[in-house]
């Protein structure tokens, strides 16, 4: 089974959650790291484990992001990570895999399917490989004790309880970022 890194320069982890039952606000996590092990040629037969730092979160609003990492939500002070391990990965035919895993948010750990497309692998400009993988989910924040609300006068809720979580990984095979890093201090030697 070979490793692959993560390229975080062309990988995302983004969510949308409803508000005021009438639009969706979207947001990001900038920082996460990804360990993958696969075999392209038989990709059913991997696993992944992902961890993101939880205070990273970005949603274009500097206030909403605070509240966001506050105790109301993620309360980043107590619980700084959230984490995703597989446990199993299950073809659906074509290049289309379930991901069963545990999601951890909030010390609280349920289990979820991420609906997994294997985009395919290409020699990249290192001279290496890339890999690429699209991932969709959604899950009921109030399952991992995301609760907090406001009631609107018109009825319904400020934030909706069901939130669509959406990942794009570009992978870079291990001998790729050797390659890369055996260059990089070639030209640094070379410069000194």
């Amino acid at each position: 089974m070979a490793a692959w890194n993560l390229d975080p320069v062309h990988s995302s982890v983004q969510f949308a959650a409803r508000h005021m039952m009438v639009t969706n606000v979207r947001g990001r996590f900038r920082d996460f790291s990804v360990d993958v092990a696969f075999d392209p040629e038989h990709p059913g037969q991997g696993h992944v484990n992902a961890t993101i730092q939880a205070a990273s979160i970005d949603t274009g609003m500097d206030q909403r992001d605070a509240h966001l990492r506050s105790a109301d939500f993620f309360d980043v002070e107590h619980y700084p990570t959230i984490t995703f391990r597989s446990t199993s990965v299950q073809p659906k035919g074509g290049d289309r895999y379930a991901v069963q895993g545990d999601l951890t948010i909030r010390g609280e750990t349920r289990p979820v399917t991420l609906d997994v497309e294997f985009l395919g692998v290409a020699q990249n400009l290192q001279g290496g490989k890339s890999a690429g993988f699209s991932a969709q989910t959604r899950i009921n924040r109030k399952e991992w004790g995301l609760t907090w609300n406001v009631g609107l006068e018109t009825g319904g809720w400020l934030v909706g309880d069901e939130i669509r979580i959406d990942i794009d990984v570009e992978l870079l095979s291990a001998t790729t970022q050797q390659a890369a890093s055996t260059a990089e201090k070639g030209t640094a030697q070379g410069a000194a």
